[in-house]
């Protein structure tokens, strides 16, 4: 049976992952915290009280700013700082919730980017909003023998953390996912006991999975790995939550019958 191996949040878009030991699921929302802040360009026009999707050029990001990879991240829930830190040491840290501690940051970042950011970077956050790079609220899943069948073509090992999944699982099969996504709505799967899902789309793959997230460097072409080798550019699949609950590594994840 296939069970969540790991859970990931990722409070601020474009930076490193938190493992989570348990999360709390509710029906049409995101992972909490999950994307929940973002590095945006200067020049990135956005109204916080009224949100509206941006695509992720808007923002600092992997795909473009490799050099985002050299940075650990921790959003510390209980005082809502971010702390950052390069080779182990801190770098920046500042309180989210606080003005002098958003400016902080962006002062940090503003000199880390230098003429990677686009004027000065802002922090941005929305009640109620996601900086996902899809227009709704939603979790990635990535199922591993999927990524064990793009090591066996490439020859190489691979991090999963490249593709920023929410939760890692294993049906024994790759592209099994693959079959729960169709043009009728795609197909429920239960999480644990309590959870259900329904699959929205495959995950098409961006410059980002190239990034090494060791060295903070590009060292293949994923996407055109996927596209020669499969046919496609696809890893994963975008789920969208339609019953709540609390789901935790180790739960089983199957379609519904």
């Amino acid at each position: 049976m296939s069970r969540i191996a790991q859970i990931f949040r990722y409070p601020v878009k474009g930076l490193s992952p938190e493992p989570m030991s348990r999360t709390e699921l509710s029906p049409g929302w995101a992972i909490p915290l999950d994307r929940a802040f973002a590095l945006a360009h200067g020049s990135t026009q956005f109204d916080a009280t009224n949100p509206k999707f941006l695509p992720k050029t808007k923002f600092l990001m992997l795909a473009r700013n490799e050099r985002l990879a050299a940075l650990q991240c921790r959003y510390q829930d209980e005082t809502q700082e971010l702390v950052i830190e390069r080779d182990g040491k801190q770098v920046a840290r500042g309180r989210l919730d606080m003005p002098v501690g958003r400016q902080m940051i962006e002062q940090f970042f503003a000199a880390y980017m230098a003429d990677e950011v686009r004027g000065s970077p802002k922090l941005l956050r929305a009640r109620d909003h996601t900086f996902s790079d899809m227009p709704r609220h939603c979790l990635s899943l990535i199922n591993i023998s999927s990524l064990r069948e793009l090591e066996r073509v490439m020859k190489v090992p691979l991090d999963p953390l490249r593709f920023r999944a929410n939760i890692y699982f294993d049906t024994g099969l790759p592209w099994q996912e693959f079959d729960w996504c169709d043009d009728d709505g795609g197909a429920e799967i239960r999480i644990g006991e309590d959870v259900v899902v329904r699959a929205i789309s495959k995950t098409q793959r961006c410059a980002a999975t190239n990034v090494n997230l060791e060295t903070a460097s590009r060292d293949t072409n994923i996407p055109l790995q996927l596209q020669q080798a499969f046919g496609h550019t696809d890893m994963g699949i975008y789920v969208e939550v339609i019953r709540g609950g609390s789901i935790k590594p180790g739960d089983a994840v199957a379609p519904e019958q």
